[in-house]
């Protein structure tokens, strides 16, 4: 059949059927809101290159979770910015650790968020890499064993979630092996399997404290021209026990999502990611967008693509919108 028999703008034409034959929707359930908490106490820094986005003290951090509860964010992941760092990065594992003391705090308001916990060095790391140093490389052996005792610390607070970011070879397997042996079986692994070594970062760092002090992370990320390298990066995640595998970032890597999605049957997290978050304010500042519809556009276009979960800046924004009933933008 084809027109004039067939005319495909039937379906467009009124906004209740749009809304009926949409494939694709985007609500609190596909969102996790990533959040930094700060050494400190009544601190609410706004980062000034990620606009309306703040590094919190625990005693403001609690009742902002309360707040984005209430507006239906259901998910935060915690990345921390300790009081002292260390060459051991120590605060990332310590039992008093900043991210630790945030997650018994948001678990002890009785907060019904669900928490996952960052897993990495370079937040709290006296030089900014994301492991151990022998001069100025990279240490990934002598990196796993810290890693996981910072997942076994945040389990012991109450995490429900950790999410190893660091991109050492075996972490999955070694916080798997350490997760069990203490008795947290049922706490599951979202693995940062696919993270580029990307420009798009250069927010996150500001809001995180997190610039290495030295070099790049190019020996441990991956080559943003590599895909076929992801596929054996996320199938050596799954087989060391990932629950959840991720392609960090987003925007930029819609083939590495699919063809992760479309070779796997696993749960899929894409990262929109600081500079995409910060491109759109930027533009939308600047009157050149729509940031509601473009915010709209660039998260369906993520599940378009595969993913089933998507780590975003954006979630309070879209909770907001739906509380209005504006969503999806018009």
């Amino acid at each position: 059949m084809a027109y004039p028999e067939m005319r495909m703008r039937r379906l467009r034409n009124n906004p209740v059927l749009r809304d009926m034959v949409r494939e694709t929707k985007i609500g609190m359930d596909d969102l996790i809101y990533p959040m930094f908490v700060h050494y400190g106490e009544n601190i609410k820094n706004e980062i000034a290159s990620m606009p309306g986005q703040y590094q919190w003290s625990i005693d403001n951090l609690v009742p902002e979770v309360k707040r984005l509860s209430t507006l239906g964010v259901k998910a935060i992941i915690l990345f921390g910015i300790p009081e002292n760092k260390d060459e051991f990065g120590s605060d990332a594992y310590a039992e008093d650790g900043i991210v630790q003391k945030a997650i018994k705090a948001i678990k002890k308001s009785g907060s019904e968020m669900y928490v996952i916990g960052d897993v990495c060095l370079c937040e709290y790391t006296s030089h900014g890499h994301c492991g151990m140093l022998h001069g100025e490389k990279i240490l990934n052996d002598a990196t796993l064993p810290l890693l996981a005792k910072t997942a076994v610390a945040q389990a012991e607070a109450g995490v429900d979630m950790v999410a190893p970011s660091d991109m050492m070879d075996g972490r999955v397997e070694i916080i798997r092996e350490a997760l069990d042996h203490h008795g947290f079986d049922d706490v599951p692994i979202m693995s940062y399997a696919a993270k580029y070594a990307s420009a798009y970062y250069g927010p996150f760092r500001q809001a995180a404290d997190s610039a290495p002090a030295f070099g790049d992370r190019r020996s441990h990320q991956m080559d943003p021209a590599n895909v076929e390298e992801a596929l054996r990066e996320v199938e050596l995640d799954i087989d060391e026990g990932a629950d959840i595998v991720m392609v960090k970032p987003a925007q930029a890597y819609m083939d590495v999502i699919w063809r992760v999605k479309d070779s796997y049957t696993m749960p899929v997290a894409a990262y929109a990611v600081s500079g995409e978050y910060s491109m759109i304010e930027a533009a939308a500042q600047n009157g050149w967008i729509d940031r509601d519809r473009v915010m709209y556009e660039s998260l369906l276009g993520l599940k378009r693509a595969g993913a089933d979960i998507i780590l975003s800046y954006h979630t309070p924004m879209v909770a907001e919108l739906i509380s209005k009933g504006q969503w999806p933008p018009q």
